[in-house]
This record gives structure tokens, C-alpha cells and sequence, in this order.
């Protein structure tokens, strides 16, 4: 299959999101379109100077678009990939072998709640880029924005948790996003807010009742660390959500 190829692809920009986060950008070598779906992810492989090869696998953090795709890394102490990837050079070419996964956006679609933390907000940012600021070339390759384009009446959350302001990553891109867009609400949530922070507190599950009531009828899409997936997916299910509305990408 035509996932399994090993490809190439050179680092166009790498961009500080924080003390320890890089947001990534890509272009794809030798293919004159590289598509994949909103939500999936890349396995990226690196062979050490000791002879190893590393395989590791990362959401794409960006709405498809001809050749490109961009990862959001966290740096991991006494970790090779996360920081080999984040002291990469400009122009300096990677290998690896995807798309894959089928974390991905389950049309019909009904009013959604996006629950992330940390880097688990890449698979959401992919998606809502594509399903809000679709281009030409990102309806070509999302049959989701191509075949469902939303109506007004289509609500969207995303539920984001971080320890402090810093680590709210695109917070900028999802604040206008929101004030683009009267059915996309951004609410981020802080576990250890300074004085001045007057947003919520707290961890996300605190605030899924919130959003969703006593409604049965939403969908529920979660990424981040098992601890927070499995917290969030039985407090759903408590609620009598269906299994199948919730959908969860671990990242541990």
C-alpha cells in the first residue's frame, strides 16, 4: 500500500510554542501532493549515530495542503526523537511512512466537543483548520469538508487543558477562529493559572458537564495522556453517552 512507502520530507520552519514545545512545518519531497485525512499521524523514523533506528509516531497538527504537514512536540527529557526533531536545522531532511490512524472526524456530523491537553491538541488543530478555513486544496484532500460542509446551526468545543498561559498552544489561531465563527467555542482551562489568569481552572473533565448537559445527542473526540482519555471517556459514559460517539487517541 501506498502509506508503507518511506518518504522525505525537509523542514520549512520551526516555531518556539513555549519553554519546551515546537510547532514544526514540513514539505514533502519527490510527490507532487501528499494527502491524508484530518487526525492522523505519521510514523517518523531516525537511525542514531550508534547505528539504531528510532520509529516514533506524531499527529499532524495542520489541515492538508498540497505537501505539507507540521508536528507539535514536546521535548522529553533524556528522549532521542522529540529533541533530535526539535534541534533540527532548517532544510534538514526526515524519513518517514504514513498517513495512518483512524482518529479522524465521523460524518454525519453532529454538534462535536474536542477535549485535549497538551500536545494532544495537534489532531484538533488538523481538523478544525479543515473544516473551518478550508481551501481548495484542503477540500480536494478531506472528503469530510468536501462531502459535509457545516452548517450555521453545527455547534463545535474544544476543551483545552494546560499548566499555565504559556502552554496554551495556537491559543491566537483558536481565539479568532472563535471570533470568526459563532459555533466554535474555545474554552482553555488551567491547572496552575497565575493570579491574573481569569479564564477556568482546573482540569477538563471538571468542565465537560458544562458543555454538555444532560445531551446524549453530541459527539466527543479526546487526545492526550491516558490518565485524561480514560478520565473524560468514563465520565461520558456515566452521562449514558453511546461508546460510539466518543472517540479517544492516547498518547502513552
Amino acid at each position: 500500500m501506498a502509506q508503507f512507502r518511506t518518504l522525505a520530507a525537509r523542514l520549512i520552519r520551526s516555531t518556539s510554542l513555549s519553554a519546551l514545545t515546537n510547532h514544526l512545518e514540513f514539505e514533502v519531497q519527490g510527490v507532487t501532493r501528499f494527502g491524508f485525512v484530518p487526525g492522523q499521524w505519521l510514523s517518523v523514523r531516525v537511525r542514531t549515530s550508534e547505528g539504531e533506528e528510532i520509529t516514533r509516531a506524531y499527529s499532524i497538527a495542520s489541515a492538508p495542503l498540497e505537501r505539507e504537514f507540521a508536528f507539535c512536540l514536546n521535548r522529553v527529557q533524556d528522549g532521542f526523537m522529540s529533541n533530535f526533531l526539535c534541534d533540527l536545522m532548517q532544510g534538514t531532511e526526515i524519513s518517514f511512512q504514513g498517513p495512518f490512524g483512524d482518529f479522524i472526524l465521523r460524518p454525519p456530523l453532529h454538534d462535536t466537543l474536542f477535549i485535549a491537553t497538551g500536545t494532544g491538541i495537534a489532531p484538533f488543530r488538523s481538523m478544525l483548520n479543515a473544516l473551518f478555513n478550508p481551501t481548495a486544496e484542503h477540500r480536494a484532500a478531506d472528503r469530510v469538508t468536501r462531502e459535509h460542509l457545516l452548517p450555521p446551526s453545527q455547534q463545535f468545543w474544544l476543551l483545552f487543558g494546560a499548566r499555565s498561559e504559556q502552554d496554551i498552544y495556537y491559543r491566537e489561531e483558536f481565539e479568532r477562529l472563535a471570533a470568526e465563527h459563532s459555533n466554535f467555542h474555545f474554552m482553555p482551562t488551567l491547572s496552575r493559572g497565575g493570579p491574573d489568569w481569569c479564564g477556568l481552572r482546573g482540569y477538563v473533565q471538571d468542565h465537560v458537564r458544562e458543555v454538555v448537559g444532560g445531551r446524549r445527542d453530541m459527539q466527543a473526540y479526546i487526545c492526550g495522556l491516558d490518565k485524561m482519555v480514560s478520565a473524560n471517556r468514563e465520565l461520558l459514559r456515566s452521562l449514558e453517552w453511546n461508546p460510539g460517539t466518543i472517540r479517544c487517541e492516547k498518547y502513552d
